[in-house]
């Protein structure tokens, strides 16, 4: 689903290439800004898609509750505020302030309408309870696949802010380059 190719073009592809960090220290800052950027934009875009994977993981338990609980009624979609808020408890993620958002929103959407199809879980209520153990199974492979690659970015993202912080922190860099940048419209950081 979103597993990076070698030579891919996409911007995952090109985030997760072996050579991206290459050349990081001796790369002008402002380079080093714009490929943290960039894995930053690829880090939201997998927390969304990992988002609409979980939300769909969600429907499915809990209509495989439902089926256990034998004084339940109504059906699943009339509980989807419930079932889809975000009750996980604890810490979420890695605990990172994003500053973009993500992009291609329409297209991630599609991407898991697909995979819920292929599952044969658009309509849960519909389903017996192996095509929704085998849905439940495939929609954690691609979540799994998700986070796995989201992890790998946010590495990629960590490289980056800490060759930054290195510069500033060496002299290389300084807060009032930092400040002229902002001001005229540079990214930050």
């Amino acid at each position: 689903m979103t597993a990076p190719m070698e030579g891919g073009r996409r911007r995952i592809d090109h985030v997760l290439a072996e050579d991206f960090l290459a050349g990081l220290s001796t790369a002008p800052l402002a380079e080093v800004r714009d490929k943290r950027h960039e894995a930053e934009q690829e880090e939201a875009d997998l927390s969304y898609v990992r988002r609409l994977l979980q939300g769909r993981m969600d429907i499915v338990k809990a209509e495989q509750a439902r089926r256990r609980d034998p004084s339940s009624t109504g059906h699943v979609v009339d509980r989807l505020a419930e079932i889809l808020a975000d009750d996980r408890g604890g810490a979420h993620g890695m605990g990172r302030h994003l500053s973009v958002e993500p992009s291609r929103v329409d297209e991630h959407r599609r991407r898991v309408e697909k995979i819920v199809a292929d599952a044969g879980i658009s309509d849960v209520e519909a389903r017996t309870d192996d095509e929704l153990s085998a849905a439940l199974d495939r929609l954690g492979e691609f979540e799994r696949e998700v986070s796995e690659n989201r992890r790998r970015v946010q590495t990629v993202m960590d490289g980056c802010s800490a060759e930054i912080a290195r510069r500033y922190r060496d002299g290389e860099a300084s807060v009032d380059e930092l400040l002229s940048s902002h001001e005229s419209g540079g990214q930050p950081g």
